[in-house]
C-alpha cells in the first residue's frame, strides 16, 4: 500500500465540530443523524466565525464557530475563472456556455417570407392567377402588378408583392383565371398582410445573446439559424465522483448492517444538469490511503465525495486531503442538513489547471444539500454559465428554520406558492423526490405568505 505523507503544508481548517442537538421538522420516521465528532482540544484555530448579514439568510452555527455563512458559501464556489474556451459543433454545444456573445450573421429572415399558405398578390383584388407557385426554396420569378400565384409558408416572395391572401380567404374562379378576396375584414388587402419582411427578428451583426448564456435546444436552432455551423463554448467542468463507505451496496435489498448507494445513481444527473461532465464514479473503502491516492491521481477537473466529511472514525477526507496539500475554501457550512461539507482546491495539474475537491456529507438530502450550496456554483462558474435570476414564491404555509442555520426544505408548487413537504431528514429522500425546489430559510424560519427562494430540482 502507497505510504501516505502527512504533512501540513498548504492545508488550513477543521475538521466538523459538534453542537447542540436541534430537531428537524417532525416528519413520520427518524433521519440517519450526521456524524459529527467534538471539538479537539489540540487542533489549531480556523480563525474567527463569519457574521451573519442582515438580511441574508444563513449565520454561522453556534456549535460550529468555524461554519461559513450559507451564501457566502456560494460566493467562495464561485470565485474560480471559468476553463478555456473551445469549439464545438452544434451538435456537441449543448449544455455548454458561449464563451463570446452570439450576433447574427444574416438578417432573420434573410428575405420577405410568406407567412401562410394561400396566394402572394401584386397590389389590390382582385387578380389575375398566374401559372405555377412559389415554393419554399425557391428562387421566384417578379410579380406583375394586378397577379397572384399560389404560395407555400415559408416560400421567398417575388419583387413586386404586396400581400399574402390566406388560403381560406381566398376564392379561384377557374373560368375567368380569377382570385377574388372573401375574407370578412373591412377595406381591401392590406399591404404587408401575412408577410414576414427581411429583419423582422434581427438585423445582420445584431446582438442575440450574451456571452455566459447556456446552450439549449433553443439557442443551437437560434445559432443554425443565424447561420452558425459551431460555437465558442468554455470547456464542461470534468467530474470523477467518490462514493465512499464500507456499507454501500451497488446492488439488492440493504440489510444485515449494509445500506443501497443512494447518491451513486442521484448525483451524476444532477451534476451534469449543474455543467459538468461526470466521467467516474467508484466505491472507495474506509481508510485513509485509498482515499488519498484517488485524490491524488484523479485527472477530474474536480473531485466530488460522499462521506468523511466529518469526524468519525472512518472520516479520513480531511486527512486525505491534507495529505495531497490541498488547501481548505471552505469547511463547514452553516446550513441544514449538510453542514459538514466542505471545499478544497488541490495543487494544480500537470498541465496547471486548478483542481477542487468538494465534500458531501454522506445522508442523501445533506449531500443534495452540499451539491446545491458548493458543487453547482462551482461547476457553473467553471463551465462560464451566468447564475439566472433566483425564483422566489410565496410560502402557502409556514416553512420552520434552524435557529441559527439556513434551512433547505424540499417544497412543491401550489400555484404560485410553495408548501413544504415532509420526509425532509438528512437521510431521506422520499421529500425531494416529490419537490419541484428546495427553499432556502433563513434562521428562525418563514411565516405564510412570506417570499422564499427556490433552487431548482433537475428533471421537475
Amino acid at each position: 500500500m502507497t505510504a501516505v505523507p502527512m504533512s501540513d503544508t498548504g492545508f488550513t481548517g477543521r475538521p466538523e465540530r459538534a453542537e447542540t442537538p436541534v430537531p428537524e421538522t417532525p416528519v413520520p420516521g427518524n433521519a440517519v443523524p450526521e456524524r459529527v465528532a467534538p471539538e479537539s482540544p489540540a487542533a489549531a484555530p480556523a480563525g474567527p466565525a463569519e457574521a451573519p448579514s442582515a438580511g441574508r439568510p444563513g449565520g454561522p452555527s453556534a456549535g460550529c464557530p468555524h461554519a461559513t455563512a450559507w451564501d457566502r458559501a456560494r460566493t467562495v464556489a464561485r470565485d474560480v475563472p471559468p476553463l478555456p474556451v473551445v469549439t464545438r459543433d452544434l451538435g456537441e454545444a449543448l449544455g455548454h456556455a458561449l464563451a463570446a456573445s452570439l450576433t447574427a450573421l444574416t438578417a432573420l429572415p434573410p428575405f420577405d417570407t410568406s407567412a401562410m399558405d394561400g396566394w402572394v398578390v401584386a397590389g389590390p383584388g382582385p387578380w389575375m392567377l398566374r401559372g405555377g407557385g412559389v415554393l419554399a426554396g425557391a428562387r421566384p420569378e417578379p410579380l406583375r402588378f394586378g397577379t397572384a400565384v399560389p404560395v407555400a409558408t415559408g416560400a421567398r416572395l417575388p419583387s413586386g408583392a404586396t400581400a399574402v391572401l390566406r388560403r381560406e380567404y381566398g376564392e379561384a374562379d377557374a373560368r375567368g383565371g380569377m382570385l377574388h378576396d372573401r375574407s370578412t375584414g373591412p377595406g381591401p388587402l392590406a399591404p404587408g398582410r401575412d408577410v414576414r419582411p427581411r429583419g423582422q427578428e434581427c438585423r445582420a451583426g445584431e446582438l442575440l445573446l450574451p456571452a455566459g448564456t447556456t446552450v439549449t435546444p433553443a439557442v443551437l436552432g437560434l445559432a443554425a439559424a443565424a447561420g452558425y455551423d459551431a460555437l465558442a463554448v468554455h470547456r464542461r467542468p470534468i467530474v470523477e465522483l467518490l462514493v465512499l463507505g464500507d456499507e454501500l451496496l451497488e446492488s439488492g435489498v440493504p440489510g444485515d448492517g449494509r445500506v443501497r448507494d443512494a447518491l451513486g445513481p442521484l448525483l451524476p444527473p444532477w451534476l451534469d444538469a449543474g455543467g459538468a461532465d461526470v466521467t467516474g464514479r467508484r466505491l472507495v473503502t474506509d481508510a485513509l490511503a485509498p482515499l488519498y491516492e484517488a485524490v491524488r491521481d484523479s485527472t477530474a477537473d474536480v473531485v466530488v465525495t460522499t462521506g468523511s466529511t466529518a469526524a468519525g472514525p472512518v472520516d479520513f477526507l480531511h486527512d486525505a486531503l491534507r495529505a495531497a496539500d490541498a488547501r481548505l475554501l471552505v469547511d463547514s457550512v452553516a446550513v441544514r442538513p449538510g453542514h459538514p461539507m466542505l471545499l478544497a482546491a488541490l495543487p494544480p495539474g500537470p498541465d496547471g489547471r486548478p483542481r477542487h475537491v468538494v465534500g458531501l456529507p454522506g445522508n442523501p438530502l445533506a449531500a443534495v444539500a452540499g451539491a446545491l450550496t458548493l458543487a453547482v456554483p462551482l461547476l457553473r462558474r467553471l463551465g462560464g454559465h451566468v447564475d439566472p435570476e433566483p425564483l422566489r414564491a410565496a410560502c402557502a404555509a409556514a416553512l420552520p428554520g434552524h435557529p441559527r442555520d439556513t434551512r433547505l426544505v424540499p417544497v412543491r408548487r401550489l400555484g404560485r406558492e410553495v408548501a413544504p413537504l415532509p420526509f425532509d431528514g438528512p437521510a431521506m429522500l422520499r421529500g425531494l423526490a416529490l419537490a419541484d425546489g428546495l427553499a432556502v430559510v433563513p434562521p428562525g424560519g418563514l411565516p405564510a405568505g412570506a417570499t422564499a427562494e427556490v433552487l431548482d430540482v433537475p428533471g421537475r
